[in-house]
C-alpha cells in the first residue's frame, strides 16, 4: 500500500492527497483517513481541504488544540482514541521527522498493536508528502493562517527552516509572534559534521524595510558559512552587507553560534544582541561576552568571539527583546525571570520541547492581552551530553515512540 501510495503522489497536487491517502489506505483496512494541519499558530487543527476559507475566516469542522483529544494527540505526540468506550476513530500526530503538522484521522473497525503500528507509519509517510508539496501549494498557505499576513511575515516564514529538529545528540525548537505582522525576527539553525550552526536576528523597525533587511541578514550568514567562514567573518560580512545595501540607515542586532554537539563546546559572537542564556537544572546563566555594534552600522569593529562550555542537560536560549522587555498595559515587563522560571516548571512536567514552546508563547501573549509591539522569538537547544535514546529523543521532540502504543 505504502509503494502504491507512493507511486501515485509523484504526479499529484498537495489537494489530491487526502484523496490517494483515503483510497489507498481504505485498501489495508484503514478508513475514512483525514488529514487535519494546525495553523500558524497552533490554536487549531483544519481539514486540509481543496478550497479553504478566506483568511479571517474559520475553516469547517476545524478543531481546537486546547481541550480536545485530537489536540492532546498533538501537543503529546501519542496516539489516542478518539473515545474511550468505542476505540474505532483514532488521532495521530502527523509529524515530519520532529516537527509537528498536525494529525490524522483513522477509523479501524478492529484495533490490535500492528494495527496501531500502520496508522503511525501512515501518518509519517503522509506527514513526508505534504511538506513534499506544500511549498508549492496555495492551499497549504490559505489553510494555515486565520487572517491576513503582512508581506515582511510572509518574507520570514518562507525563510526559516522548520520549527523543530531533533537527532540523538540535540533538539531544536523555535516559536516566533506575532505570526501575522513579524517584521525583523528571523531564527536560522543548520547541521555540518559535528556542527550546529545556530542564529537569531533582530532587524530595526517593523516595516517591510525590517523584513528586507533580517532576510538580506540570514542570507549573507548562510553564503558566508558555506564558504567556510568563521564567525567573526561571517559577522562582518553580515555588517558589510547591510552597510552596501542601506549606506547604514538599516541594521540588525543577532547572535550566531557554533556547538559541538560531541563535545558541547559552544562559541558565539554577538551584534548588538543580548548574549545567549543557559538553562542549567532550576537556575539561569547568562554568557557573558562583549558585544560587537549592531550588523550593518559599518562601524567596522572587531567581532569577539567567546566560549564556553555546556554541561549534560543543558538548554540553550537565543532570543529578542520582544520576549523580555515586552511590557504589558500595567507597565509590567515580562522579564527574564519570568521567562526561565516558565521553561523551569514546564521541563519538570516532561512536555515535548516544542509544546513547551507553544505554551510559553501562548502564556506571553495572555500576559499582553495579544497586543504585542514587538517580535518575540525564542530558539531553543537542549544538548543532552551523551546521546539520546530513541525513546528519549521522540518524547522530547513529540514523536509517537513505537515501544508506547497503546
Amino acid at each position: 500500500m505504502f509503494g502504491e501510495l507512493i507511486s501515485a503522489s509523484h504526479t499529484s497536487t498537495l489537494e489530491q492527497v487526502p484523496g490517494l491517502v483515503s483510497e489507498h489506505a481504505a485498501r489495508v483496512g484503514l478508513c475514512d483517513v483525514l488529514i487535519y494541519l494546525a495553523d500558524l499558530q497552533q490554536e487549531v487543527l483544519s481539514p486540509l481541504v481543496a478550497e479553504p476559507a478566506p483568511a479571517g475566516e474559520r475553516e469547517r469542522d476545524e478543531i481546537a488544540i486546547e481541550g480536545t483529544v485530537a489536540g492532546r494527540a498533538f501537543q503529546h505526540g501519542k496516539i489516542m482514541p478518539a473515545t474511550v468506550r468505542d476505540p474505532l476513530q483514532w488521532w495521530v500526530p502527523l509529524v515530519d521527522g520532529t516537527d509537528r503538522l498536525g494529525v490524522l484521522s483513522v477509523t479501524l473497525p478492529a484495533v490490535d498493536h500492528d494495527a496501531l503500528l500502520d496508522m503511525e507509519r501512515l501518518a509519517g509517510l503522509v506527514a513526508l508528502l505534504v511538506v513534499s508539496k506544500r511549498t508549492l501549494s496555495d492551499v497549504y498557505a490559505k489553510l494555515v493562517r486565520r487572517r491576513r499576513m503582512s508581506v515582511s511575515a510572509e518574507m520570514e516564514w518562507r525563510l526559516m527552516p522548520q520549527r523543530t529538529f531533533a537527532t540523538d545528540r540535540l533538539v531544536i525548537s523555535a516559536v516566533m509572534e506575532p505570526a501575522y505582522d513579524v517584521s525583523g525576527d528571523v531564527y536560522d539553525y543548520s547541521f555540518g559534521g559535528t556542527k550546529a550552526h545556530l542564529a537569531i536576528f533582530d532587524a530595526m523597525g517593523h516595516d517591510t524595510g525590517a523584513g528586507l533587511t533580517a532576510n538580506l541578514a540570514l542570507t549573507t550568514l548562510r553564503n558566508s558559512r558555506h564558504e567556510g567562514d568563521g564567525l567573526a567573518v561571517s559577522a562582518a560580512r553580515i555588517d558589510q552587507a547591510l552597510t552596501e545595501q542601506f549606506g547604514g540607515d538599516r541594521f540588525t542586532t543577532c547572535v550566531v553560534a557554533t556547538l559541538d554537539i560531541m563535545s558541547g563546546h559552544l562559541e558565539w559572537a554577538s551584534c548588538g544582541h543580548y548574549p545567549p542564556v543557559i538553562v542549567r537544572r532550576r537556575a539561569t546563566v547568562e554568557l557573558g561576552c562583549s558585544p560587537a555594534p549592531p550588523a550593518g552600522t559599518g562601524l567596522g569593529l572587531p567581532v569577539t568571539v567567546c566560549h564556553t562550555q555546556l554541561q549534560r542537560g543543558d538548554r540553550l536560549l537565543l532570543y529578542t527583546d520582544g520576549i523580555t522587555e515586552a511590557r504589558n498595559r500595567h507597565g509590567e515587563e515580562f522579564g527574564m525571570e519570568r521567562f526561565a522560571d516558565f521553561l523551569i516548571r514546564h521541563q519538570a512536567d516532561e512536555l515535548p520541547v516544542p509544546e513547551t514552546l507553544r505554551r510559553l508563547i501562548h502564556h506571553h501573549l495572555d500576559y499582553h492581552e495579544h497586543r504585542l509591539r514587538d517580535d518575540a522569538t525564542v530558539l531553543l537547544v537542549e544538548w543532552p551530553g551523551s546521546p539520546y535514546s530513541r525513546h528519549e529523543v521522540e518524547a522530547l521532540s513529540g514523536v509517537p515512540p513505537e515501544d508506547d502504543l497503546p
